[in-house]
């Protein structure tokens, strides 16, 4: 026997679920954190992008789940990810239980569109209180709404709050111990008699076909429903009967004059209509809002983009440079843990093996790896947070549409692929804020083009070695030298091809696997208010607390399996073994001298350089013959005509997981230690003079150097971007692709590079 929310509800064993459920920009997410505070868990409903927000908290000794749903100016699904509040709702998404009362969120400014979403909720018939925000932004405007009345025409408890400053929170949880203890709220309907019986209709015909019941929301919005989703969603592909159903009640509506889906907005805005008879009243003279005001500059065709701009660069700088120190604090804290565990200038703390190799490069080397990544995220995530509560972010948005809206994307766009110059892992993440799945897919999916830090040290390193200075140098006009700086064009290059091919990408997938027309562009602009300090801490706590959880995973995982291909199997040839007694014997040999002179001579000094000459040569060795190596040199037939040999193969293998140790990979291939950086003038002279081999054939030259930046470019090396794709879309399908396309994509444009340069150069 099923029982209904209202006879469980009173229990206090039993943990009460409640759904927050609003407009976008209505303070509902602040509300939601007023009452959670930072007992929250957040992940994905499963098989969508959406993301799933559970806070608990105490109503009167009663434990509560706050659900925070997406915010919707309807419940009207057409996709998925839309169909996952009305699932909520109704009991049918899976791990969620159905809900024994709703907060509905409305913006007092606002009311009669706010009353919309209202009339949809108050149908389910669940207990319902309605919380009233932005007071103080309507009177502001010249509005003020009676409460009380407004609560005697709506029959659901109304409740002012100010989330912000944590004003009305009590009073509106005793509304909502009130509502839930009433039980089941009577369901409100706007609809004419003659509507109400089509769905009737239809709901016994539906539940007669599925053989249960079918919720007469669900028969509702079929009925309203003429993208087809809904259809698609709830009948058979062999039920014509239902749909030759469906068609004639549409056509009856339609003779009635009250054609669908018309009828649903003329109804609704009728009732809001009529719900708000003497609610709010307006002051007799209006002056221009402060919002308004600020609009007048901030949107402003001239002076808005100047500001934009100003503020993009600042938020572009403090994620390139202002996260420095941090990122570098925590490389350096795990530097010194491996120093500590190996013993440099002192005892070593484990005994050399395989254990104390996986411990510092595979343990140590894996949680840095996730870690490096947080200063970033929390700056990024900081701007946004501050942007959003203060309202600004859909003015950007605003802005920056006619820009995307050639290309098929959105302004909302433009931020997080503008974040992805500095690391593609923020800018992922902060595509969450477009509400259009189809244009938040997109924008995820070519983010990781956009050229990010971690490239740079491939192209600081090549750029260096093998392109001149500049072109055409020494000649001038006058006392002017017109020379060209060929450096500094190449470097603009680099992240000019990531720019072009995110468009073509863009352009092409907006034509194939994710077409459909781009929606117009329809977004309110929230009035101004100074951000809440705890409500930005919370999101920004809460968006690097994910990522460290979800994504960090992955990316620990990854790095140490490529500690396992490169540390095995270990080597074991007369040689080398030869080589590692010399170093012992030097070592010895060292610490007997040291302990002798108190200080160190020049032949501790050249004994040193042999041993370290010694332990670079035996690591490369290590390295060529692990099975990391073995896979570069199984793959040099494919990689040969981009101009590569194995040992560059084999680095760009060990780069996938983070594109950034290329050039220390490059280091030990070379016998010159992994130490080595994009600044050093030996890994520099090495590649300079690096020859296939048994051969005398130079491996590098400018087209084998652009041929490995512009791969780079546009491939996808990175196991925690691909991390953080899986975790935003709740599907392996889309890393996969991405990591598919992009190496695809980066394959074709270094082979096409290498061969032109080639004949360039040749001629």
């Amino acid at each position: 026997m099923e029982t209904t929310r209202s006879e469980s509800a009173g229990s206090t064993a039993k943990t009460i679920t409640v759904a927050l459920v609003g407009n976008p920009n209505t303070g509902k997410s602040t509300l939601f954190t007023a009452l959670a505070g930072v007992r929250q868990r957040v992940g994905n409903y499963p098989g969508v992008t959406v993301e799933k927000k559970i806070g608990r908290t105490s109503v009167s000794g009663r434990a509560v789940d706050l659900v925070d749903l997406p915010g919707t100016y309807s419940l009207a699904p057409r996709s998925p990810d839309e169909m996952v509040t009305v699932d909520v709702l109704l009991g049918r998404q899976t791990g969620t239980p159905r809900p024994d009362a709703v907060l509905c969120v409305v913006d007092a400014s606002n009311l009669e569109r706010n009353l919309y979403l209202v009339s949809q909720a108050l149908e389910l018939g669940l207990p319902t209180v309605v919380v009233l925000t932005m007071v103080d932004l309507a009177e502001g405007r010249g509005l003020r709404v009676d409460v009380a009345r407004l609560e005697r025409q709506l029959g659901v408890p109304v409740v002012a709050v100010a989330a912000h400053r944590r004003m009305g929170l009590d009073p509106l949880r005793r509304a909502l111990v009130s509502a839930i203890d009433g039980g089941r709220s009577a369901a409100v309907t706007p609809f004419s008699p003659e509507f109400q019986r089509e769905v009737s209709e239809l709901q016994s015909r539906l539940s007669a076909s599925n053989g249960g019941q079918t919720p007469r929301f669900l028969a509702e919005r079929l009925l309203l429903d003429t993208s087809g989703y809904i259809e698609s969603d709830l009948l058979a592909a062999d039920d014509r009967a239902t749909r030759e159903a469906l068609a004639a009640a549409r056509q009856r509506l339609a003779e009635a004059g009250q054609p669908v889906p018309a009828v649903e907005a003329i109804a609704r805005y009728g009732w809001a209509a009529k719900v708000l008879d003497g609610v709010v009243e307006r002051s007799a003279s209006e002056s221009a809002s402060l919002s308004d005001r600020l609009d007048r500059v901030l949107c402003h065709k001239v002076y808005g983009v100047a500001i934009f701009v100003a503020l993009m660069f600042l938020m572009f700088q403090s994620i390139f440079t202002w996260a420095a120190p941090a990122m570098e604090g925590i490389d350096g804290i795990k530097t010194a843990l491996v120093e500590w565990i190996e013993g440099v200038g002192g005892e070593p703390l484990m005994a050399d093996g395989p254990l104390r190799s996986l411990i510092t490069s595979g343990v140590i080397e894996g949680v840095g790896g996730v870690l490096i990544f947080l200063p970033q995220i929390l700056i990024l995530f900081l701007f946004i947070a501050l942007l959003e509560d203060c309202g600004y972010m859909a003015r950007a948005a605003y802005l920056m549409d006619k820009l995307m809206a050639p290309i098929g994307l959105s302004g909302k766009s433009f931020i997080p692929l503008l974040s992805s110059f500095a690391c593609a892992i923020p800018g992922v993440m902060a595509a969450r804020v477009i509400e259009n799945r189809r244009d938040r897919l997109l924008t995820i999916l070519v983010a990781p083009l956009m050229s990010c830090s971690a490239r740079l040290p491939v192209y600081t390193l090549l750029i260096a070695a093998f392109i001149p200075e500049r072109l055409l140098a020494g000649f001038s006009v006058g006392a002017v030298d017109v020379g060209f700086g060929l450096q500094g064009a190449t470097m603009f290059a680099m992240y000019l091809v990531g720019i072009v091919a995110a468009v073509l990408v863009t352009l092409v997938l907006r034509g194939t696997i994710l077409k459909g027309e781009t929606p117009p562009f329809v977004m309110e602009l929230p009035s101004y208010k100074v951000p809440s300090l705890r409500v930005v801490a919370s999101r920004v706590v809460d968006r690097g607390w994910a990522f460290v959880r979800r994504a960090g995973t992955m990316i620990f995982a990854v790095m140490v399996l490529v500690w396992a291909a490169a540390y095995y199997p270990r080597l074991d040839d007369d040689a080398s073994r030869t080589l590692a007694a010399e170093q012992e014997t030097l070592e010895i040999k060292i610490a007997a001298m040291e302990e002798a002179e108190q200080e160190e001579s020049p032949e501790i000094a050249a004994l040193g350089e042999r041993r370290d000459e010694i332990a670079n040569q035996l690591a490369g060795e290590q390295v060529r013959q692990s099975y990391l190596g073995r896979a570069g040199q199984w793959i040099e037939p494919v990689v040969e005509p981009l101009g590569w040999d194995w040992r560059i193969g084999c680095a760009a293998i060990a780069s996938f997981p983070a594109r950034e140790v290329v050039v220390g990979t490059m280091g030990v291939l070379y016998d010159l230690g992994s130490e080595e950086d994009e600044e050093s003038p030996s890994l520099r002279e090495k590649l300079q003079t690096a020859t296939w081999d048994g051969t005398n054939r130079k491996v590098f030259g400018v087209p084998v150097a652009l041929s490995i930046m512009v791969f780079f470019a546009l491939c996808c090396q990175c196991a925690a971007t691909l991390a953080v794709i899986k975790r935003e879309t709740n599907s392996w399908r889309w890393p996969a692709f991405t990591f598919a396309y992009m190496t695809l994509l980066a394959y074709v444009a270094a082979l096409a590079t290498y061969q032109i340069a080639v004949r360039i150069v040749a001629s």
